[in-house]
């Protein structure tokens, strides 16, 4: 059977056509196009027009590829941006008018745990509890369970700190001032702090984290001269190195980051803030030693390229 499933964020739409072979996917085609879908919500309330139609333009060319590659079960989900949009409702006639069918607004629950399917089954073999974080451009989620029980347990919690969003909320300078870093670190500290209510981040065995900040940070650690997945897929990211890309990249000037070859150019206005993020993260998760203590800070975390989109796309099974 092929399967199709559309993950519409914050600042991206991704697309996966995949084979379901024994009941796990096998990729024929993902794609990722920048589409600011979130621009300027934090501060209206509302999607703007011209962000409606990038969107569209980039899922026209989607419901091509899916119906040359014949795809049978589709499924589009919407996250951050478009639930907290006032005129959604003009989003969703767009998608229905160009799909053919709704996107499903998706709460954040439901988006943690399709990021959690999708990042567990393709990382086996994790010692659980999995804490997994998805860092994207509105939202961000930490999720934590155990994947030999499927994930029957889960804990999550939906923070509204994002890469676009703290950027909007808080970036006035580029590079960033030192003020303006400490209010995004601040957000953060205080967003983590109320979804520890709900999320025992502490308790993790294992840390993942997913989607376009956390691979992004991963390429740049390893210097790479392009984007290459193989390499960034089950990388075990150092603190150490996201101290030094965070750092890098608050440092830098929108022309710098710009040069990076490994960074998209729809990231480089806004990854100074993701880094920011996922930095923060790491610094407030306890890592687990030997001796069953908890060591200040979480001493890596491991990248995986299977995210929400692969979670969507096993979802059209009904499984």
């Amino acid at each position: 059977m092929r399967v199709a499933g559309i993950d519409c964020g914050t600042n991206s739409i991704r697309l996966l056509v995949a084979d379901v072979v024994d009941g796990r996917l096998v990729d024929v085609v993902r794609e990722m196009k920048i589409v600011r879908l979130g621009q300027d919500v934090d501060r209206t309330g509302r999607l703007a027009p011209e962000a409606i139609e990038r969107t569209r333009l980039a899922l026209a060319d989607y419901v091509a590829t899916i119906r040359s590659l014949g795809a049978s079960r589709v499924r589009m989900t919407s996250t951050s941006a478009s639930r907290d949009a006032s005129n959604r409702d003009d989003f969703v006639a767009m998608v229905r008018g160009t799909l053919g069918q709704n996107p499903e607004v998706i709460t954040g629950d439901e988006e943690a745990r399709l990021s959690f399917a999708g990042a567990a089954g393709g990382l086996p073999d994790l010692a659980g509890p999995v804490l997994v974080a998805d860092i994207g451009g509105g939202s961000t989620e930490l999720i934590i369970g155990t994947p030999s029980d499927g994930g029957c347990d889960l804990r999550a919690r939906s923070m509204d700190v994002g890469s676009v969003r703290m950027t909007e909320r808080h970036f006035r300078n580029d590079p960033p001032t030192s003020s303006e870093i400490e209010a995004v670190e601040a957000d953060v500290l205080s967003a983590i702090t109320r979804a520890e209510r709900d999320v025992p981040i502490q308790q993790a065995a294992t840390f993942v984290g997913v989607a376009g900040t956390v691979t992004t940070i991963a390429a740049l650690a390893l210097e790479l001269p392009a984007y290459d997945s193989a390499r960034i897929h089950g990388l075990h990211l150092s603190a150490t190195q996201v101290d030094h890309v965070t750092e890098m990249l608050l440092t830098s000037t929108h022309k710098e980051r710009a040069a990076l070859p490994s960074l998209h150019p729809g990231r480089v206005d806004v990854i100074g803030a993701g880094a920011l993020i996922l930095r923060t993260l790491m610094r407030r998760v306890g890592a687990s030693v030997p001796d069953g203590r908890l060591a200040g800070g979480a001493a890596e975390i491991i990248v995986s390229e299977h995210d929400i989109l692969d979670g969507i796309t096993l979802s059209t099974l009904g499984g």
